[in-house]
């Protein structure tokens, strides 16, 4: 290892560069916290030598170099200061990470959410028929288990998203309000206030779209017949029939739990709605799921 270091001061020297040892290196980066050197050493993207970026944070031995043109941050596996707490911290390594749930949540909320939803009622409608109304199951309905697999894909997951992201963005100033923290949030009567109001109108949206809905795609699997008339005439009536116990349902659940899910940030709005969503839909499943 001696003679290594001795190499590199001896390359260093020559080159004009000053490679210094990690725990001396914090004292004497640019002030702007990045140590840079010239795009003529080496390495094909940055031209850094290997040699120079081979060694990781936590051993004794590290050397970097110390000015220069070439941003050190910006080569995998090199050293920089952060440019708020002064702190050497290395470089991600391009590949490492691995998946995360949150960065494809952020990156894919459409289609996260069409996901979750298609995903979220079937599994709902399955626990129902085969845990709570306890079906064997090799009896188990899957035309049922298709309507609520397809309700989920195109109610829940497209329309849903449309107006609770999209509509909602509009209208209210979601992004700020949803950005602060609880206490933040607990002051902001604009914000507070345009919460009631989100939670009003999806309650509306629930009460006269999503039920009747639900109940005119029973219809078209269950009805027999092949005319849409047909099917919004039986659903419509289901619907009517259903309704005051429906809706007195549907405000106990969804009131508390839209003021939770229209608080959190806007990425996570609609997952945080699937979790209830998913008690729920397994609820409706039961009762009014059946032929």
């Amino acid at each position: 290892m001696f003679s290594v270091l001795l190499f590199l001061h001896a390359i260093s020297a020559a080159s004009g560069f000053v490679l210094q040892p990690h725990h001396q290196q914090q004292q004497q980066l640019p002030a702007a916290g990045r140590g840079t050197v010239p795009p003529t050493f080496g390495n094909t993207r940055h031209g850094l030598s290997p040699l120079i970026v081979l060694k990781k944070s936590d051993k004794s031995d590290i050397f970097n170099l110390a000015d220069g043109k070439v941003d050190l941050c910006d080569v995998e596996g090199s050293f920089c200061t952060d440019d708020n707490g002064g702190g050497v911290v290395q470089a991600e390594q391009a590949g490492t990470a691995g998946f995360s749930y949150g960065d494809f949540a952020k990156q894919y909320p459409f289609a996260n959410n069409i996901m979750i939803a298609s995903a979220k009622t079937a599994a709902a409608d399955l626990l129902a028929q085969v845990v709570i109304a306890r079906t064997p199951l090799d009896q188990v309905d899957w035309e049922r288990n298709l309507l609520f697999c397809v309700f989920g894909a195109l109610y829940l997951g497209l329309f849903q998203y449309a107006y609770q992201v999209n509509v909602f963005k509009r209208l209210f100033d979601v992004d700020k309000f949803t950005s602060q923290t609880w206490e933040e949030k607990l002051k902001d009567g604009p914000g507070l206030r345009a919460l009631a109001a989100q939670t009003a109108l999806d309650l509306t949206v629930l009460t006269f779209i999503y039920l009747p809905t639900f109940y005119i795609f029973k219809a078209s699997v269950f009805s027999g017949s092949s005319d849409p008339l047909v099917w919004a005439s039986s659903g419509v009536e289901s619907y009517q029939t259903n309704f005051a116990k429906d809706e007195v349902d549907l405000i106990k659940v969804w009131a508390p739990a839209d003021l939770v899910c229209f608080s959190v940030p806007l990425y996570l709005r609609l997952p945080v709605r699937h979790v209830v969503s998913f008690v729920w839909t397994a609820y409706l499943s039961f009762a009014r799921g059946g032929h």
